[in-house]
């Protein structure tokens, strides 16, 4: 099975792209291959610059990172009480290019902030809009307060948190075995 992973976020120090690799990584056994957005940078999208510059070959690429994934985790950033507007710029181009960019795959969705609500209206929004791409939510897993709740070499840190995000992930692997 093949995990692609990314936080839906373009900061370099990603809390969503961490958490998403955690998550991943406790898929052992895997091929796993975590993806960093800024790696597919885009123009800001208008139909006029899609009709004079086509779609940039990294959007292709995007895409075909997905379509070779068996289980995408997802941990949607938030700002303002919604996805990032770089991420919302790559959707709304794979969108053009496919639709149905998430057709017949299976999603774990996460989220995470600094603050108490963990990105859960960015994770609300990413639950009911991706079906309509195509998406098979699995389940989802908001973690808040970051910074006092995650470590790097740790994992998570708040028991009640860790426990959840672990029965997630184990009926997850029995479900795609």
């Amino acid at each position: 099975m093949k995990i692609v992973a990314f936080g839906a976020s373009y900061s370099k120090s990603s809390i969503n792209k961490q958490l998403a690799q955690h998550t991943a990584y406790h898929f052992e056994n895997q091929e796993i291959e975590i993806l960093d957005l800024n790696d597919y940078n885009l123009p800001i999208f208008t139909v006029d610059i899609e009709k004079e510059q086509g779609h940039p070959e990294v959007l292709l690429q995007f895409i075909q990172k997905l379509d070779s994934a068996d289980l995408i985790i997802i941990s949607m950033a938030e700002h303002n009480g919604s996805y990032t507007a770089a991420f919302k710029n790559l959707f709304d181009w794979t969108s053009r290019v496919k639709l149905n960019m998430f057709e017949n795959k299976k999603l774990l969705l996460l989220s995470t902030s600094p603050g108490g609500r963990g990105a859960e209206s960015s994770l609300n929004t990413a639950a009911e809009r991706f079906p309509r791409h195509g998406a098979t939510i699995l389940d989802r897993f908001s973690l808040p307060n970051f910074h006092q709740n995650f470590d790097v070499e740790k994992g998570i840190l708040q028991e009640e948190k860790k426990i959840e995000l672990q029965e997630i992930i184990n009926r997850i692997k029995s479900e795609l075995v």
